[in-house]
């Protein structure tokens, strides 16, 4: 708002007038631009979009930026990640987003410690660090340039509604927007949680996790019409920004669902299913090279069959974490470089998933498979279909659950099943195609519709 400076959610209950509103598609803009966060709407404590309103190239820097923070890289990295020069990199972003991408990680990181100061009782410093930042006085400079005030100012405001209080762990709320098919989400990753690294029970999900080296625990359960509640049991609070990111992909918080819904909600052959659940989104991944893995051990078998062997592969190669038993969890997932020469005999697989696995592992371990999402959906595929052994099913699904929205594995015999219970007829793996094609680029989101669908065979073992 230009008479006041400050900057607002749609939705606000401000009315301004038309002629003094100015748009931002990013938080981050408005503050370059000048402005202040409304303390009415709080837009920081919106998750800020990713996709649909700039370029393919921009949308996946800032995929990577948001989930990353720019922690590990540069803007050169990133721009080399994403194949472009860090001066045509920051241009594009400057000229679409109206920010450069370390002026978007900066913001992104002040409005995380932000909801921290609301939300939890950390300490200032914990929350500093908590956030990415690499010092207390970054953090201090940052917070009070694009929240005119000091942290301390900034906590003694919050609502007493805010804070939340756990028996153990951090909780922290994740909002999310539209509504959310939680139960059948569940369920999906109830059937394919490997056991002693996952557990879904009695609403609640939870896994072993690794923290700059650390184990440590996460558990996530309905909190409300409009967020989740993460509980995490960390080691320390370094780097928790970044583990909220992941659990936000795992559940896909961030999915555009009511563009998505609106384009297939049009085709008549699954207008039905959409409307069934409304509020289903594709599950997500904590970790893509552990659900590669599980694909590749899943080819071919049962569902539950992949579970067992994928076990086994845990029991024998990953990282024992003691005093969870309680809670059925005992390990942590293997690395890529612990996979890529593990011994695998004996734990049920065939000498040929023995070798995809190995390649799979030495591909990502070597960067020639980046499971970060800054390659576009078929350079993606392409990478992965190099690999021997791994082909475009186990390519298509990895990048589905990965976030690709157009991903689609259309030789999937559990999707082919679903349509012929739709059109009441043989349908051949081409024709499969043939109909995905009008649902683009919401392709994954179809898919798991026709996989979640009532009564639906259980075809499909991934």
């Amino acid at each position: 708002m230009v008479t006041t400076g400050i900057y607002c959610r749609p939705g606000c209950s401000a009315r301004p007038k038309a002629a003094n509103v100015r748009h931002f598609d990013l938080a981050a803009a408005a503050e370059v631009a000048g402005f202040r966060a409304c303390m009415r709407c709080r837009p920081y404590r919106a998750a800020a979009p990713v996709d649909g309103f700039a370029c393919e190239v921009v949308c996946r820097g800032i995929r990577l930026i948001v989930g990353d923070g720019l922690r590990t890289a540069s803007e050169e990295a990133l721009a080399g990640l994403l194949g472009l020069s860090a001066r045509h990199l920051r241009r594009l972003f400057q000229e679409q987003v109206g920010v450069t991408p370390s002026q978007l990680a900066r913001s992104s990181r002040a409005h995380f410690a932000r909801r921290l100061l609301d939300d939890t009782d950390l300490s200032i410093t914990n929350i500093a660090f908590a956030s990415g930042f690499g010092s207390l006085r970054q953090f201090n400079r940052t917070v009070g340039e694009i929240f005119r005030a000091t942290p301390r100012e900034l906590r003694a405001r919050r609502r007493i509604a805010d804070r939340l209080v756990a028996d153990g762990g951090l909780p922290l709320r994740l909002g999310f927007e539209g509504p959310l098919e939680w139960d059948t989400m569940l369920g999906y990753l109830a059937a394919r949680a490997i056991a002693g690294v996952e557990q879904v029970d009695g609403g609640v999900y939870r896994r072993t996790v690794l923290v700059d080296g650390d184990p440590g625990v996460i558990e996530v359960a309905r909190g409300g019409a409009d967020h989740l509640v993460l509980t995490a049991h960390l080691p320390h609070w370094g780097g928790l920004i970044h583990v909220v990111q992941q659990v936000r992909r795992l559940f896909n918080l961030d999915f555009d669902l009511s563009r998505a819904n609106e384009v297939l909600g049009r085709d008549p052959l699954i207008t039905g299913r959409i409307a069934t659940l409304p509020g289903l989104r594709v599950p997500g991944a904590w970790d893509p090279f552990e659900v590669g893995v599980r694909a590749i051990v899943g080819q071919q078998v049962t569902v539950a069959g992949a579970g067992t062997i994928i076990a086994r592969v845990v029991a024998r190669h990953g990282i024992g974490v003691p005093g969870l038993s309680q809670f059925g969890l005992t390990h942590l997932f293997p690395s890529a470089e612990v996979l890529a020469d593990a011994n695998l005999d004996g734990v049920g697989l065939t000498g040929a998933r023995i070798e995809a696995i190995h390649s799979f592992a030495t591909a990502v371990t070597g960067g020639s498979v980046r499971l970060d999402r800054s390659r576009p959906l078929d350079e993606q595929v392409s990478s992965i279909t190099s690999v021997a052994g791994l082909g475009p099913w186990t390519a298509h699904y990895l990048a589905l659950r990965m976030g690709e929205a157009d991903a689609f594995p259309s030789s999937d015999l559990g999707l082919r099943r679903s349509l012929e219970s739709l059109t009441r007829g043989a349908v051949t793996p081409s024709q499969v195609g043939e109909m995905a094609a009008r649902w683009r680029p919401w392709r994954a989101h179809a898919a798991i519709h026709l996989w979640l669908a009532p009564r639906l065979t259980r075809a499909a073992s991934v």
